[in-house]
């Protein structure tokens, strides 16, 4: 197998990333039939789950970086990408290699590919495309030896195909309304599947707190014999004095202790709640016997890097690249750039988003917040909702700011021409337009540093 080979096979299953599954799409038996023509690899693994629907990638990295610093050998799995595919596996912060990927692909395909006794079609033609990238993760993380992997759910939890794996502890973040077709479209249905990730006598730490997720989350530690730990209950935390353009420093408490304030390496509020969360994975995992240091905890939440977190390009104007894409995301940028970013003379918006999405409902939070909205599409992904339909979803009141553009990189360079130095840009409303627009704000980025 090439490397082209292996991105065929692999691209040419079906993706839930690009088409939106139905409920009967989501299911494990494959996983498992996978995995046992792999050996098992996930059972020979140390894992941190973690599960939510905002905040499960920027605490998968803090809990990575902590345990990093502390001088463990991390795998960490997220999904999806912004811009390499390879992303999604890595080790200590490295991807995986095109040479390494190919050679498990491999693996994985002749496994899939070999008709068993009573098989009337190979494994592979069924498999999707995420089940074939947990194994893959899998295998990597236990060809390179790490001490630990720090798995992040895909979508939803309990028929995700991570959730064949037993972790040292489970870690479900904050739940708000997202992918209802396929998890339900009340709280309480959405914490159930999440809380699928709950593993008998193993612990469970939860940033969740609407009554109706945490009612969900405690009945199924309860029926499951897991030890849960939740936020506001056993840990809390306390954001400090914000300054222009500073970095958060959060002081956490949890049931072991107050921690001395620490800074965080990401902007917004909503990072020290993910801290915070971390903070408590990390308790959890002294107690059953993992050597963590404190100086770790610190180092590791001030280093931590995750791309595309309200992450920052440039001044005069300032450009934020964000992922936010729900409401509840949308809510949280709002919040960050009120406190974070008060001094700008006018905030401008470039957003595009997925059809499957509350588009109308992110538009209600953001419109009202800039100055100025500029719509436009990313054509990284079929999902894609066009400009015109953009502009129809925005408040009538709110109508006016709006212009439109029909590609990400043109109304990037269209917001920029009509950016003052004093203002702020901010692009949001899907990880498509993040991963679309990153290479070229990275390129800016390096050439106006040299």
């Amino acid at each position: 197998m090439t490397y082209d080979e292996a991105m065929q096979f692999w691209f040419g299953r079906v993706n839930f990333e690009q088409k939106v599954p139905v409920a009967n799409d989501l299911k494990l038996d494959q996983m498992r039939h996978l995995l046992a023509r792999l050996g098992e690899p996930h059972r020979k693994l140390r894992i941190v789950h973690v599960a939510g629907t905002k905040g499960k990638g920027s605490t998968s990295a803090m809990v990575a970086d902590i345990l990093r610093a502390e001088g463990y050998r991390v795998g960490l799995f997220t999904s999806p990408h912004l811009m390499d595919v390879r992303e999604r596996i890595q080790v200590d912060r490295q991807n995986i290699s095109r040479e390494e990927l190919t050679s498990l692909m491999t693996e994985i395909r002749d496994a899939a590919c070999t008709l068993r006794p009573g098989e009337t079609a190979p494994l592979a033609d069924s498999l999707t495309f995420f089940e074939i990238a947990t194994a893959l993760g899998f295998l990597h993380f236990v060809r390179r030896r790490v001490d630990w992997t720090i798995l992040e759910v895909g979508l939803g939890g309990r028929f995700d195909s991570t959730n064949v794996c037993v972790p040292e502890v489970a870690v479900i973040t904050s739940i708000s309304f997202d992918h209802m077709k396929q998890l339900g479209n009340t709280l309480a249905a959405i914490a159930f599947e999440k809380a699928g990730i709950i593993k008998p006598g193993r612990p469970t730490v939860s940033g969740a707190n609407s009554p109706e997720a945490e009612s969900q989350i405690a009945s199924a530690a309860v029926q499951r014999g897991s030890l849960l730990r939740q936020s506001d209950r056993d840990f809390a935390w306390t954001c400090g004095p914000i300054e222009h353009a500073a970095l958060p420093r959060v002081t956490i408490r949890t049931w072991r202790r107050t921690w001395p304030e620490m800074e965080v390496g990401l902007f917004g509020e909503h990072q020290a709640a993910n801290a915070a969360l971390a903070v408590a994975a990390v308790e959890t995992l002294r107690e059953r016997g993992v050597p963590i240091s404190d100086r770790a905890v610190k180092q590791g939440l001030a280093t931590v890097f995750w791309p595309a977190r309200l992450e920052r390009f440039g001044d005069r104007p300032t450009i934020l690249l964000d992922c936010a894409h729900n409401v509840a995301s949308a809510e949280s940028l709002v919040q960050a750039i009120d406190a974070f970013f008060p001094k700008a003379k006018r905030r401008l918006l470039l957003f595009a988003g997925s059809r499957d999405k509350d588009l109308p409902g992110m538009l209600r939070v953001l419109a009202p917040k800039f100055d100025h909205l500029m719509l436009t599409a990313f054509r990284n992904n079929s999902r894609v909702t066009e400009p015109s339909e953009l502009l129809d979803m925005m408040p009538i009141d709110q109508r006016g700011k709006g212009s439109q553009s029909p590609r990400s990189e043109e109304g990037l360079k269209a917001i920029r021409a009509m950016a003052n130095p004093d203002d702020l840009i901010v692009i949001a409303g899907s990880i498509f337009l993040a991963g679309e627009l990153l290479p070229l704000l990275e390129a800016q980025r390096k050439s106006a540093s040299s």
